[in-house]
């Protein structure tokens, strides 16, 4: 089954074609993914209305330029997968209604997917996946989370954060120090130059019991630090390395719990948090001292993309679930209550 993947959940453009009939990561036939960090850049945020109207501009063409690349025409898709939420409402409704008008026109089935569901499953596209039950971590600019996976569809959420997600506070944080928008990923770079154990923050919420995660009060500490600083190049570095050391220990701790309150050794991270270098260090060696193992996708496929949309639409149409003609989204969207893959074949998503 060829199938078609749409991303327009907030500020990228992601478009994919997945062959389920090809082994592993060489299912991936072809994926493209447009950015508006630029667009947004100006304004320090995402702009809703502008990031929906640049969706409309490139999703077509990037359509056309994915097909090429895989070598396919619109009439070799046997399915199509957008996501439907959680995201931007006008910019999922700009996905949900070129790939139901694509299906539609093709007389082929198209599928909702869940945002959080596609980065989930993300890990599985690559060679050698794990399989379930493992304990998930999704960890991203939006998203922190702690997920039990019994069963693909069937998830359990063990923890999430209380306030601000890692990556939205990386991205904070950078803003404080002076990096532009947006600055996570610039953080987590200058982290590599600095030097650890010069600042010390502390590891939110790990000297109680729980999954539960908090960022919020890890980055009022590092903006009163860089406040109090010389505020040089080197001091910013150094910050930075003990602002990412805080959020990786803090992860780690939460995971090695989640793993021993689900009885599991197999961990799958993804998001786009999960490209971090040490965060991915780290919970290896945290799943191998357990004689289990972590599995990460390649960093291309931790941040919002088509690929990851249209792994997990391929499983669930082969599973015999689509959706009705109708147009819609679903902004605010429980993972808990999608059906399982290969359970009721002819149930539709919500």
């Amino acid at each position: 089954m060829r199938v078609l993947g749409i991303e327009t959940s907030c500020d990228e453009t992601g478009v994919a074609v997945y062959d389920t009939a090809l082994p592993g990561s060489a299912g991936l036939r072809a994926h493209a993914v447009y950015s508006q960090i630029a667009l947004h850049a100006e304004y320090g945020g995402v702009v809703p209305e502008l990031a929906s109207r640049d969706h409309v501009r490139k999703l077509l063409p990037l359509i056309r330029q994915t097909l090429a690349e895989a070598d396919l025409k619109l009439e070799d898709l046997d399915g199509v997968a957008y996501t439907a939420g959680p995201g931007l409402v006008g910019a999922l409704l700009v996905g949900a209604g070129v790939a139901r008008s694509l299906a539609w026109a093709l007389e082929v089935p198209a599928v909702g997917v869940h945002h959080m569901e596609g980065h989930l499953l993300a890990p599985l596209m690559e060679d050698d996946p794990p399989a379930a039950p493992f304990v998930a971590l999704l960890v991203s600019g939006g998203h922190t989370q702690l997920v039990a996976v019994d069963e693909i569809g069937s998830y359990r959420l063990l923890g999430e954060t209380l306030d601000d997600a890692a990556g939205e506070a990386f991205d904070k944080t950078a803003k404080v120090m002076g990096l532009p928008y947006p600055g996570g990923p610039q953080l987590a770079a200058l982290a590599e130059t600095g030097r650890p154990g010069v600042y010390k923050f502390s590891r939110p919420m790990t000297d109680r019991p729980g999954l539960d995660f908090s960022f919020s009060g890890l980055k009022t500490q590092v903006m009163l630090a860089w406040r109090n600083s010389d505020q040089s190049d080197a001091t910013r570095a150094d910050i930075a390395r003990g602002f990412e050391d805080a959020v990786v220990d803090t992860l780690a701790i939460k995971c090695h719990r989640a793993l021993d309150a689900a009885g599991s050794n197999t961990l799958v991270v993804a998001g786009g948090v999960g490209a971090n270098k040490r965060l991915r260090a780290k919970l290896h060696d945290i799943a191998g001292k357990r004689g289990g193992r972590a599995s990460f996708p390649r960093p291309a496929l931790c941040t919002d993309n088509g690929a990851m949309i249209a792994f997990a639409g391929a499983l669930r149409l082969q599973a015999g679930q689509s959706e009705t003609a109708a147009v819609k989204v679903t902004p605010r969207w429980d993972m808990a209550t999608l059906p399982v893959v290969g359970g009721h074949q002819d149930q539709p998503l919500p």
